[in-house]
């Protein structure tokens, strides 16, 4: 993984502890159009403890081709402000390893009213993770106790 490379403040791929849910809150309200707010919606991802289909998850590894993943997520913000009623839309994916429970990725949509930002909220989470080149490598422990680790294939679109 090459060094990080923060594209704009509304979005970017980040090592792990290095951009925080607080980071990402105050970076909207630093937003010159924020006044027109009047609902903030989140989404917070995190490593859940199953797979699917039910396996035990230790840890997981996240890798990014960081560029492309950049102005991925900058596109993707680009394109859902344009809504109407949308004031920004921030996507904030972090690398590295995680332990169950840890945060994986902040999304946010700011808009004028509350019915304006939850299905731009959908649509970016969505999106992000077809169109984004970040990688998953999940570490399961089977029920003898053995790990075993693969990388996770999701459909990426070109």
């Amino acid at each position: 993984m090459k060094g990080v490379i923060i594209v704009s403040t509304r979005a970017g791929v980040h090592e792990k502890k290095r951009f925080s849910l607080l980071d990402m809150i105050n970076n909207v309200k630093g937003e010159s159009g924020f006044r027109k707010a009047g609902a903030v919606a989140l989404f917070i991802g995190v490593v859940r403890e199953e797979t699917l289909s039910g396996e035990k998850v230790q840890k997981l590894e996240l890798e990014a081709y960081e560029e492309k993943a950049n102005d991925t997520l900058v596109a993707i913000c680009n394109d859902l402000k344009k809504r109407i009623g949308i004031v920004d839309v921030q996507i904030h994916h972090l690398v590295g390893e995680f332990n169950v429970g840890e945060e994986l990725v902040y999304v946010l949509v700011a808009g004028e009213h509350r019915k304006n930002v939850f299905p731009v909220l959908e649509e970016a989470v969505e999106r992000y993770k077809k169109e984004a080149p970040i990688f998953k490598k999940e570490y399961k422990i089977d029920a003898k106790g053995k790990t075993t680790a693969y990388w996770v294939n999701e459909t990426k679109m070109q």
